[in-house]
């Protein structure tokens, strides 16, 4: 498997382990949480969207 591929599907695994985190530690906490976010503006949501590619991508650079 080339090493671009096996660094997607590594990415891929992280991504999946931590969106598993708060659902399996505090799924009660999770539904608040959920059922808060559902009732945010659109505005809202797409800033901390952005904010949350941009942190992603800064950590990228800086570990590539």
């Amino acid at each position: 498997m080339d090493l671009e591929w096996k660094d997607l599907f590594t990415a891929v695994a992280l991504v999946l382990v931590f969106e598993g985190l708060m659902p399996f530690l505090s799924p009660s906490r999770m539904r608040k949480i959920m059922s808060q976010i559902s009732q945010a503006e659109d505005h809202l949501l797409r800033m901390s969207g952005m904010i949350s590619m941009l942190v992603g991508l800064g950590i990228l650079y800086l570990v590539r």
